[in-house]
């Protein structure tokens, strides 16, 4: 191996090193960024969601859409997704999210096993949960943590990881679109 190969690989282990030193990032490190997301504006009325499941390897395994209408009251927020996926199968999930204190949320839904964490700060909000996946006629409870970042008053993005066992299964990557209608502030 040359000396130029060494150096480059000999750097590339050190930032490497470095990289797993840092602090985990937490919501908390976009509450300067703006547009600021208020989730019960934003999950209010009805969303044109598009995604795609990549496994580990990056290949794209699933694309769909999701229809999504939202309300709230009360601090409770009522998150109704109707999803469609590209091979034709259809799947309904219902989201139930509680307003615990400013910026923090618990979120229900009947295939999330216990309660779902949600923190808000600035432009972002992270979710994470555990998911019953059926796969091949069982079902796995998967990890899931979601971020999810407004762009504007319209588009939010959303970039989720997957594991089992600490082991990643591969990522979503999803679009919200909201619609153009009128709001009603909770």
């Amino acid at each position: 191996m040359n000396l130029t190969r060494l150096c480059a690989a000999a750097l590339l282990t050190g930032a490497t090193l470095l990289s797993g030193c840092s602090a985990p990032v937490t919501p908390d490190h976009y509450v300067q960024q703006s547009p600021r997301l208020d989730i019960e504006r934003y999950f209010n009325g009805t969303l044109d969601v598009h995604g795609m499941y990549q496994d580990r390897s990056g290949t794209v395994q699933k694309r769909f859409t999701v229809l999504m209408r939202c309300h709230w009251a009360d601090g409770v927020g009522t998150l109704d997704e109707d999803f469609t996926y590209a091979d034709g199968s259809r799947q309904r999930r219902v989201w139930t999210l509680r307003r615990t204190a400013p910026g923090r949320y618990t979120g229900t839904a009947p295939d999330v096993v216990g309660e779902a964490t949600v923190e808000v700060a600035g432009n972002a909000m992270r979710l994470q949960y555990v998911l019953q996946v059926p796969s091949d006629g069982k079902i796995y409870d998967v990890n899931f943590d979601d971020w999810l970042y407004l762009i504007d008053d319209r588009v939010m993005l959303n970039r989720a990881s997957m594991s089992k066992f600490g082991f990643g299964l591969g990522s979503l990557t999803v679009a919200f679109n909201k619609r153009d209608e009128p709001q009603v502030r909770p």
